[in-house]
């Protein structure tokens, strides 16, 4: 047995262990070890949902690895389909719109942390799911990386095969989709491929964003979708924006996308926070003290991934110098990682700094009146929640009192040229970024 095949065997192994039979048979099982060198073990998988799912488990990959090797050994993954590096035998591209999608069994509803940054996602997937290509058709949750849309996406599908296991559901990205479709040209299988993508029951898209500037296989999307919800059948789409902020997008598309229940994901809350890492530490059966859990959540305020990673951090650095997981060893696994100690720049922090600033109540900038004193501060806050926040315009306008996102962008608009002539207004607006960003 080569060195490689000893240490796959090793890693295969403890997945075979810590995983359950169902995710090890369909996403541990399909990886292949291509070869180990250079410090690097180069494994390749299925689909770039397997790749993804790979990346999440690659620190437990490290330990396992050093483990049986003494050495640090970093995974590397490649698809079937990616160019093959010089010398390594091509692997022939084909087409995949005829294979069943792998869904991760683990992402469910139960297995899911509600918060109050994704209750109402949460609450319109579970109905989507209950009574699929109804109320909440299309449904599409948007939000950054890393804060549950593809695990809700998915706990749909598995919602709906528990109730009916024989429902025809495709999950694919965005990516897949416009290959299928190119492939399907370049092979003359268009209409098996349409075949494919219509005669669903639901069909789950993830990543939208990437159809930006993609104009035929856009055309493609706006005709399967046409059918899809003619038939009443389910569609969920994921989008890291409101796709109205997507660029090349096609407007009929847009319009599309926006007919159901958008719904949109933001960070999590430090008590959500500590509930997804209380969770994770069950998962793993990790004995993790609260002060620890804190600790973690209040280092790591931006996504999921990066809390459970930050976590699986943690773990290795415990195990590797056999001690158990204090305070002081999780500070000590962490060091480097950026701490999240500067304050965080909200839209509510902003309203209240405006209003501070321009002696005017907080409840001013929210309402409706339109003084002069009141509506140029509002116009100001609204431009630095798009400046210094990563909300939507959508959002921004919720948080003042349900404005229209075109009521915003106006706002925007009239401060961005109002600046470049007007100095008070400039004074004004960088003292306002020094004591938010202070």
């Amino acid at each position: 047995m080569t060195e490689l095949d000893s240490l796959w065997e090793a890693i295969q192994n403890s997945f075979r262990k810590s995983k359950g039979d169902t995710t090890y048979k369909n996403l541990i099982a399909p990886a292949k070890p291509l070869d180990l060198s250079n410090g690097k073990l180069r494994i390749q998988l299925p689909s770039q949902y397997h790749r993804d799912f790979w990346e999440q488990l690659t620190d437990q990959v490290v330990e396992i690895v050093y483990q049986h090797t003494g050495q640090e050994i970093r995974p590397e993954y490649v698809l079937a389909t990616d160019p093959a590096p010089f010398g390594d035998t091509p692997a022939r591209p084909k087409s995949t719109f005829k294979e069943e999608t792998p869904l991760n069994p683990e992402y469910t509803f139960q297995t899911f942390i509600e918060g109050r940054s994704n209750m109402m996602a949460y609450a319109s997937a579970f109905a989507a799911s209950e009574s699929p290509g109804d109320q909440y058709n299309p449904l599409l949750i948007y939000g950054g990386v890393g804060l549950g849309k593809t695990h809700l996406m998915q706990a749909i599908a598995n919602n709906m095969k528990f109730h009916n296991p024989s429902v025809r559901i495709k999950y694919v990205t965005s990516e897949n989709f416009m290959n299928d479709f190119v492939n399907s040209i370049k092979s003359g299988t268009q209409e098996e491929f349409r075949r494919e993508y219509r005669d669903l029951d639901a069909l789950l898209v993830d990543d939208i964003q990437f159809f930006a500037s993609k104009g035929e296989t856009q055309t493609e999307f706006f005709n399967t979708f046409n059918v899809l919800y003619d038939n009443k059948k389910q569609i969920v789409l994921t989008s890291d924006k409101d796709p109205r902020e997507i660029p090349n997008l096609t407007e009929r598309l847009v319009s599309r996308f926006m007919w159901g229940v958008p719904v949109e994901i933001t960070s999590p809350a430090l008590e959500t926070r500590i509930a997804i890492l209380k969770s994770k530490a069950e998962e793993e059966q990790l004995d993790v003290p609260n002060e620890v859990l804190n600790f973690i959540a209040q280092r790591i305020n931006t996504n999921v991934r990066e809390l459970e990673g930050a976590l699986m951090r943690i773990r290795v650095f415990s195990e590797l110098h056999h001690q158990p997981i204090t305070l002081k060893l999780a500070t000590e696994a962490l060091q480097g990682m950026v701490a999240n100690t500067e304050t965080t720049v909200t839209i509510d922090l902003i309203q209240k700094r405006v209003a501070t600033y321009y002696n005017i109540n907080q409840s001013d900038i929210t309402g409706k009146k339109r003084t002069k004193n009141i509506v140029v501060p509002r116009q100001i806050a609204m431009y630095l929640s798009r400046e210094l926040t990563d909300n939507s315009l959508p959002k921004i306008g919720k948080e003042f009192g349900g404005k229209d996102h075109t009521t915003v962008l106006h706002a925007i608009d009239k401060i961005e040229k109002q600046v470049q002539e007007d100095a008070r207004l400039q004074s004004d607006l960088t003292n306002l970024k020094n004591d938010l960003q202070a």
